[in-house]
């Protein structure tokens, strides 16, 4: 209740390309299932067997890889607890917290560093309910207090009793406990808690009850953002990601913006072959009018399930652009689709570093060379740090086996980042270059090259979504002809032609 205080109570290891095995699902989060409590008669349940401690688990192998066979019914449990904890947006608001268990001031301690809580401000004490109590005789409360009391069920709704004669109206209460017991949770609703909560807790659990308590009714979907970085210039990055966000639309059938976050030189327009409007730079300039109505108008529609955010690519202006704009610019463009790609542009910035801490999945792109694998460490090292209750960055390796040049192996590549690389792509300038050139993914240009098929697999593996089933010879349907998959006979000359009728 918001006023609180007014209440007196499949195998892809062939030669077409090398996948990870090891690393090619996302590391298994905590599991924080919504509450199962029993009648009093009942002992609690134990944890479950392997359930994680520490709020962070080491990546396990992976027996007869399937890129995305386990992942669909994983999707909504332990790769996105409590319904999709990826989502979890914490508004700008104060909370405190009051624990007696060492356990849970750790939990609250990696869940306020979390990218999720960047917005909150938290305070942690050390105490349970009578010091809230004590406390807020003398000053106002937040808008969120998180307490925790491990006595019996009537102790706790005694001390519960008490910390709502200080409480203000409209502060929210969140009740963490010892006892699972459905009727000492019925007793606590009673009284205006807002949740209760059985411990030992893991820092994305909180994280979930917090983020529930304010969620929006208004604008409940928030779609997942998948940010795309190259170590390095030329690196391959915009490529890959514009491949992977159409092979997540048209192959695996699911709606998908593609964002073009590099304003001066962002290539997205050439490689769809469309005519950029100045979407992203319109939106991040007036961020405070955008709503529904005006982003679709600033979207470039390629195929039934892919919307283009180009970038104006010209040097008209200097695109000095907050943080904050970027950030709520890619908020709202969240509300539209499932998936939100992001293609990065090779440079760093506060709104780059905030992009890419507060994305849902980070993809690093790299070729073998030793510039990539330095600047490859420092962002995944970064990232790492920043994002403590996340899976690591994947990381890409892009034109491999370029003829006669030195390489880092891969498996050196990955052991010094101690990311291995989720997957690697082969160089193959033939099949790139037609398709830039032609304006076209390499999913329809080459569609049975080695780099199609990776592209797809990519795109499982970020998405977290199996391709449709197989039609009668063992091969994904096909899908309509667009816009963005035209013939290559006669389209460069429209490609080029099209980007010097622009200037």
């Amino acid at each position: 209740m918001n006023a609180y205080a007014s209440q007196t109570q499949g195998s892809y290891a062939d030669d077409a390309f090398d996948v990870d095995m090891d690393f090619s699902e996302a590391a298994p989060q905590p599991q924080a299932s919504p509450l199962s409590f029993s009648t009093p008669p009942q002992p609690q349940a134990p944890p479950s067997a392997g359930a994680p401690q520490g709020g962070h688990q080491r990546v396990e192998a992976v027996t007869g890889y399937n890129p995305a066979g386990e992942l669909a019914p994983q999707a909504q449990t332990g790769l996105t607890p409590v319904g999709g904890i990826a989502e979890v947006s914490v508004p700008r608001i104060a909370i405190h917290v009051f624990a007696e268990r060492q356990d849970t001031l750790n939990a609250a301690e990696r869940a306020a560093q979390d990218r999720r809580m960047s917005r909150a401000t938290t305070q942690i004490r050390v105490g349970g309910v009578m010091a809230a109590v004590e406390t807020y005789q003398h000053e106002p409360t937040p808008p969120l207090i998180i307490v925790e009391c491990l006595r019996d069920p009537q102790g706790l709704l005694q001390e519960v009793d008490q910390l709502a004669e200080v409480c203000d109206a409209g502060t929210k209460v969140v009740v963490i406990g010892s006892t699972n017991d459905i009727i000492l949770f019925r007793e606590l609703m009673r009284r205006g808690v807002s949740e209760y909560l059985v411990a030992p807790l893991q820092p994305l659990q909180l994280i979930s009850a917090i983020g529930g308590l304010f969620n929006d009714p208004a604008q409940p979907f928030v779609g997942r953002t998948i940010a795309f970085v190259g170590a390095r210039g030329g690196a391959g990055a915009s490529a890959v990601a514009h491949n992977t966000a159409y092979a997540i639309s048209e192959r695996i059938g699911a709606n998908t913006v593609m964002v073009d976050y590099d304003l001066p030189f962002g290539t997205a327009g050439l490689d769809f072959n469309q005519d950029p409007l100045n979407g992203v730079a319109d939106a991040l300039g007036q961020p405070d009018r955008l709503d529904a109505t005006l982003l679709d108008r600033m979207m470039v529609r390629c195929t039934d399930k892919l919307s283009l955010f180009a970038a104006p690519a010209t040097l008209d202006a200097d695109w000095d652009i907050s943080t904050e704009a970027f950030e709520e610019v890619t908020n709202l463009i969240r509300s539209t689709a499932p998936f939100v790609v992001l293609d990065l542009p090779h440079l760093w910035s506060p709104w780059m570093r905030r992009t890419l801490i507060s994305a849902d999945e980070v993809v690093v792109v790299a070729t073998p060379d030793l510039a990539s694998l330095r600047n490859a460490k420092n962002m995944i090292d970064l990232i790492r740090h920043s994002r403590p209750n996340d899976a690591p960055p994947r990381l890409v390796l892009n034109q491999v086996g370029v003829p006669g040049r030195p390489e880092i192996p891969a498996k050196d590549f990955g052991a010094a980042l101690g990311v291995h690389p989720s997957l690697i792509i082969p160089f193959d300038a033939k099949t790139f270059g037609a398709a830039a050139n032609n304006g076209q993914m390499v999913v329809d240009a080459g569609a049975k090259t080695k780099a199609a098929e990776a592209f797809q697999t990519l795109a499982q593996i970020v998405a977290r979504r199996e391709l449709p089933a197989a039609g009668a010879k063992g091969k994904a349907a096909k899908p309509a002809r667009t816009a963005a998959a035209k013939p290559a006979t006669g389209e460069s000359k429209s490609v080029i032609a099209s980007l010097f009728k622009k200037r």
